[in-house]
């Protein structure tokens, strides 16, 4: 008895350690994954609102073309209407021998007033021909600037699909790299999981008896948080209700109303919706939205579109952004020390400390 006890004694104090060591590589292994999660997570965000300005000037575009072919239109229609108006005066002249028998001596009851009434006659209608050459000129330009606007919007479409391309790919990195986090977490378990089990076997019944209570305590814990999470679940299933104030006070109440909403680049869905999902854009629009205020889905757009608020002077709704011009990021203040914001994938819509650095470039009021 005492031979085995001192064997066991060495093979688990040497056992120990190495576990020990096993476990330290892995945390720390899974703490550096974790970063680069974080970074590519903030990458999102800042990809994310580079797609919608990217939309938004797309848009813009779209309306230039359709107001200069609107404005080639009715330049069509006053040269086929000044055409017309030639034709009709030409005709009249012929029919009542007007001006060809003012300018025919031979029919010209007054040779004095032969030479002013030709000159005047060349005179109109060289006024009436200029105006029309005119118009066509004005046609070419708008034409030539439609085919311009069209190559822009080639342009812009081409860098929709790239900024689209770039959030799909970093989508995946966030996805690898979420797994590569899930499975170093998976073997930091397994080898707690195998260091406890060791213990225990050296361990006495008491030692053994503590392990059962524990495991006990960590089943009751993992079923609070599953009836929990079906909880959480059913809430994104229901509507949230409309504000019940107005302005600023309204938009803050729309926004606490999609706490849990899972944010989702380019997402503009409630709760209540097939796929609910907000960007920090999307949440901001929707829910100054609620309060009759229209907002672009763009953070540099809202900035651009806000009233400039000094930080000692911010009220609940104003919006906080962050990047040259607003274009990173977006958030809402709530109230002292407070914002809620959509933050990045794998997160969802919260309220959070009220930050002022970190590329904080100002507030805005809608």
């Amino acid at each position: 008895m005492t031979v085995v006890t001192v064997l066991s004694s060495t093979v688990f104090g040497l056992a120990r350690p190495a576990a020990g060591d096993a476990i330290s590589d892995a945390k720390a292994k899974a703490a550096a994954i974790e970063a680069q999660l974080t970074q590519a997570q903030n990458e999102m965000s800042l990809l994310g609102q580079q797609y919608d300005q990217a939309k938004y000037h797309l848009s813009q575009i779209n309306g230039n073309i359709a107001t200069t072919e609107a404005n080639i239109a009715a330049d069509q229609k006053q040269v086929s209407t000044d055409k017309v108006t030639l034709a009709k005066a030409a005709v009249a002249n012929y029919i009542s021998d007007g001006t060809a028998a003012d300018e025919n001596p031979i029919f010209s009851s007054n040779d004095a007033t032969l030479g002013a009434t030709a000159e005047y006659n060349q005179v109109a209608e060289g006024d009436i021909n200029l105006a029309v050459d005119n118009l066509h000129t004005a046609e070419d330009a708008l034409s030539a600037q439609v085919s311009q606007l069209q190559n822009d919007r080639t342009q812009a479409q081409a860098q929709v699909t790239a900024e689209q391309n770039a959030v799909a790919q970093n989508a995946q990195e966030v996805q690898q790299q979420q797994d590569a986090l899930n499975q170093e977490q998976g073997e930091i378990a397994q080898l707690v999981q195998q260091q406890q089990e060791a213990e225990a076997a050296a361990a006495a019944q008491a030692a053994a008896a503590r392990l059962a209570a524990a495991q006990a305590a960590a089943a009751a814990a993992q079923s609070t948080a599953s009836s929990g999470s079906g909880d959480a679940l059913a809430g994104l299933s229901q509507a949230a209700p409309p504000p019940t104030a107005a302005g600023g006070a309204g938009a803050v109440q729309a926004a606490e109303s999609q706490i849990g909403v899972p944010y989702v680049w380019g997402g503009e869905s409630p709760k209540g919706s097939p796929d609910p999902g907000f960007d920090c854009s999307g949440l901001t629009a929707w829910s100054w939205g609620q309060v009759g205020v229209p907002l672009p889905h763009y953070s540099g757009a809202q900035m651009s579109d806000s009233t400039p608020v000094p930080i000692s002077d911010l009220e609940p709704g104003d919006l906080l952004f962050y990047g040259p011009g607003g274009d990173t990021h977006v958030a809402m203040y709530v109230g002292p020390g407070e914002m809620i914001e959509a933050p990045y994938t794998g997160a969802s819509v919260w309220i959070t400390s009220l930050r002022l650095g970190d590329g904080f470039v100002g507030a805005g009021r809608p």
